[in-house]
């Protein structure tokens, strides 16, 4: 990736996140880019895109999907005053894009203070798109009522917290770990939601591929910020016999990678303000940067699966070149 801004950190053992497999590689590319990563085998291989998703898309693809996340609406401070707009740009994007993907996937923070008018004014932006939207929540979406409005406006009765649903022979897992934070603020899963887990993948055939999607990330991408699940490690055990596993995260509003094994980690943008990389600041937050350069960090991620074959090519997209 001789063009990114781009930091590689040690690979991090996950003693806390069960035994290890094999970690092939860690990637931070915390500046954002356009990139296409294709797996082959657990081992990603990358290329800047020219800035719009449709360059992964082939006619052979069963179909293909957006990730968005932290769109924080009603946050007003630098470096973004309105993360509103930003928001409908990001959609604007899957809007117009020439290949219209299946759903959305919204992995959390779509609001800053839990407010109804946020909640209001973030859905009327993405349903905008005119897509399915299937939704996680971050921890600014719970904080009042046990995230009682969040889930009422959000969650289907059937699935009042967690939730799976399949597309095109792909199994779906969104997982809330946002409710009950850990020291540090990491997330929590908790014995409930495992024990849901275990049964859902129990029907699945080790070679159906599976996409996992929650709020904070699932891997110990930098647990002194939080950046970490505190019983993800049981979560992943259930997910070590699966040929293919994507698992995709908020929360950190850049772009981050790591390989362990047949389980593929990616962490998203913010359509809101980006963060620090880790260890680069006192501590996680908005970081502020000039006007010209916000929209560059800040960004949409396409998702697309190939039938038959083990690959997924995912492009993450800024909203400025």
């Amino acid at each position: 990736m001789p063009d990114l801004d781009k930091k590689i950190l040690s690979p991090e053992p996950l003693t806390e996140h069960g035994a290890r497999r094999r970690t092939a590689l860690t990637c931070m590319a915390w500046a954002g880019a356009g990139m296409l990563w294709t797996l082959n085998g657990g081992v990603p291989g990358s290329k800047l895109m020219g800035g719009t998703a449709q360059a992964a898309q082939t006619d052979r693809h069963a179909f293909s999907f957006v990730q968005i996340s932290d769109s924080h609406i009603g946050f007003s401070k630098d470096p973004n005053l309105d993360p509103a707009s930003t928001l409908q740009e990001a959609v604007d994007k899957i809007r117009t894009s020439p290949e219209k993907p299946g759903f959305i996937i919204h992995t959390g923070d779509i609001s800053h203070l839990s407010k109804p008018g946020e909640f209001d004014t973030a859905t009327q932006i993405v349903q905008s798109a005119g897509l399915d939207v299937h939704y996680v929540p971050g921890e600014h979406d719970v904080l009042v009522d046990d995230g009682g409005s969040y889930f009422e406006r959000f969650a289907k009765p059937s699935d009042p917290k967690w939730y799976s649903f399949d597309q095109g022979g792909v199994h779906f897992i969104g997982l809330t770990n946002v409710l009950d934070l850990r020291g540090g603020g990491l997330g929590f899963l908790g014995d409930e939601q495992l024990a849901w887990l275990k049964q859902d993948l129990h029907a699945r055939t080790s070679s159906t591929p599976i996409v996992v999607f929650a709020h904070i990330p699932l891997w110990s991408l930098y647990p002194q910020w939080g950046w970490g699940t505190d019983d993800s490690a049981q979560a992943l055990s259930l997910m070590k016999r699966f040929g293919s596993v994507t698992v995709l995260n908020g929360h950190v509003h850049q772009v981050a990678q790591k390989v362990e094994g047949e389980i593929n980690f990616y962490s998203a943008l913010s359509t809101a303000f980006p963060q620090p990389a880790p260890g680069t600041a006192a501590g996680p937050g908005p970081m502020k940067v000039p006007a010209d350069t916000l929209r560059k960090m800040l960004g949409v991620r396409s998702v697309n699966y190939v039938p038959g074959e083990a690959d997924l090519a995912i492009v993450d997209t800024r909203l400025s070149v």
